[in-house]
């Protein structure tokens, strides 16, 4: 987000905060939206076949118009950290009502999901994926690919399960005044915090450097020395693997 430094955009929202006027509303528009696009690019790494990023864009940025409407400089958050939520759930409230998997892929996903959850079960332990194709006859190298390309499917699910878990800083909505929904999704992210620290080093890394750093599953493969697609299968297999967990806990 360059082209406005600290300092000058500081000044920007107190400006704004005064009077709502339009055109610094503008200015503030340009400003972040970079920050959509990358949200962009962290929910969208490979599925061009599915979406195009540029809807995915669009939506973004009436997440972020809401934000910049609705926002006061005296949260006490940062304005990325409030926006975050709003356009990531702008995004994949367009996803969900988008047909963006064949029936085939889907019926694959939903079979490898339900595999493993019957495994882990079982065993006590997560399985691998020789276990899972094993389970639903299928070569590793296809229940890779399809975990690979699950994702969107994974990501939406817990989404559906979970709002705003996953947040460097917890914000509780203004608009929010039902203390029953506030205490639960507190008790929640402490669930979720929980589990997390149980999984294997490397799947923690992964959800932390995602979810916590916000870094793409490029950067991450990058760092982790692997491929991104190999990263995209790992983190399918944790969302997996926390919307069972999750779901026997809440």
């Amino acid at each position: 987000m360059d082209g406005v430094n600290k300092t000058n955009i500081d000044e920007l929202w107190q400006l704004y905060s005064q009077d709502k006027d339009p055109e610094l509303k503008n200015e503030l528009l340009i400003h972040y939206v970079d920050l959509v696009k990358r949200i962009v690019r962290r929910i969208m790494p490979k599925y061009k076949e599915y979406n195009d990023s540029d809807d995915l864009v669009s939506c973004g940025i009436i997440g972020l118009i809401d934000a910049l409407d609705k926002y006061d400089i005296n949260y006490g958050v940062k304005f990325e950290t409030y926006a975050s939520t709003r356009i990531r759930g702008e995004i994949l409230d367009y996803m969900r009502k988008q047909d963006w998997a064949p029936a085939s892929l889907r019926s694959k996903i939903n079979k490898i999901n339900q595999a493993a959850e019957m495994l882990e079960s079982r065993m006590g332990h997560y399985p691998t994926d020789r276990e899972i194709a094993e389970t639903v006859h299928m070569s590793v190298p296809e229940v890779q690919k399809v975990l690979e390309k699950s994702h969107m499917f994974n990501l939406i699910h817990l989404e559906d399960m979970v709002i705003d878990t996953f947040s460097t800083v917890k914000f509780i909505d203004a608009d929010d005044n039902d203390p029953e929904s506030i205490v639960q999704k507190k008790e929640t992210n402490k669930i979720l915090a929980d589990i997390i620290e149980t999984l294997p080093e490397k799947e923690r890394v992964v959800i932390t450097l995602y979810y916590y750093e916000e870094m793409t599953l490029k950067e991450i493969a990058a760092i982790l020395k692997v491929t991104e697609s190999r990263i995209s299968q790992i983190h399918s297999k944790v969302l997996m693997r926390l919307g069972h967990k999750l779901k026997r806990a809440i």
